[in-house]
């Protein structure tokens, strides 16, 4: 009876069950409410580090997942527009449908870059309201972080104090990192790279890198043997320090091209979980900064 009476005192425990479930469409997100959550949070993610977040099956153990969910977090910006619409259809959770408050998207709190003057879907995977690939610029979590944190304290307004408290803790923290971070990527300024896939222009924006060539002819296409050897012949012409790609991203067109340049291939975490180093969104800077600064020629 003592036993089943201690579980029982467990169970009601503020501290034995979260607050708020929380559903991230990308680990960077589920890394962030974490932070910014701590213990009072759930936290599940519908995509791995290892995964394209463009193309994802809206499986039912995700739906089941997003039926519980107080506060759904993702990218936006049409990101995910080939699952989403679908998980959030079959969940049919009203707490999370767009226009609600547990209906957060991350896009929404930033300037966004590469927005295309036309759409037409000949030119390949393109995103109408432009590059959503914000996370690869750690300036960007300051202004999704704040807002974030709010969004946190709105719905669960009975610990509002802890996430307001928590969030501050963080974008000290962040800043504390950013004025490093910063500081070695001016040291990568310039930097002349051949990249896959048309998802680093965040990145290039921060550290102002040279984006020689890509290996996707248009984004979301896989290069053709022709536009593979115009590649070839643009590297051939210009000078180049390494060619770039992310870690869920194929191997084979970044391998063809380092076996007929030498140029190095560099594989970025993109996001928490792309590599070992990259255990949390802290690491997934410092690995991503670490891992360009060797193509750096001193």
């Amino acid at each position: 009876m003592r036993y089943l009476l201690l579980a029982c005192i467990l169970l009601a425990s503020p501290l034995a069950v979260a607050d708020l479930r929380v559903f991230a469409c990308e680990p960077e997100w589920a890394a962030l409410v974490r932070e910014l959550g701590r213990d009072r949070v759930q936290v599940t993610a519908a995509t791995g580090a290892l995964q394209d977040p463009h193309h994802i099956q809206a499986r039912p153990s995700l739906i089941a997942r997003l039926r519980k969910a107080d506060l759904l977090v993702c990218t936006g910006a049409d990101l995910e527009i080939g699952w989403l619409p679908v998980l959030l259809r079959r969940a049919a959770n009203p707490r999370v449908q767009p226009g609600q408050a547990g209906h957060f998207m991350a896009t929404d709190y930033v300037t966004l870059l590469d927005v295309p003057e036309s759409v037409d879907r000949a030119l390949g995977d393109v995103h109408p309201q432009g590059n959503p690939h914000i996370q690869t610029d750690p300036h960007n979590m300051l202004p999704v972080a704040r807002a974030l944190g709010a969004r946190l304290a709105e719905l669960d307004a009975g610990h509002a104090a802890d996430y307001r408290q928590w969030t501050e803790d963080f974008l000290h923290r962040w800043q504390q990192a950013l004025a490093g971070w910063d500081q070695r990527a001016r040291t990568l300024k310039g930097l002349r790279v051949v990249t896959q896939h048309k998802g680093w222009v965040y990145l290039g924006h921060w550290i102002d890198w040279q984006v020689v060539a890509r290996l996707e002819p248009r984004p979301g296409v896989p290069p053709s043997a022709a536009h593979l050897a115009q590649v070839l012949q643009t590297v051939r012409e210009h000078p180049v320090d390494g060619i770039v790609r992310a870690a869920y991203q194929p191997a084979r067109p970044a391998e063809w091209l380092h076996q007929r340049t030498g140029l190095p291939v560099v594989v970025l975490p993109f996001t928490v979980g792309g590599s070992k180093e990259a255990r949390d969104l802290f690491s997934l800077y410092d690995d991503t900064l670490s891992r360009l600064e060797t193509l750096r020629h001193d």
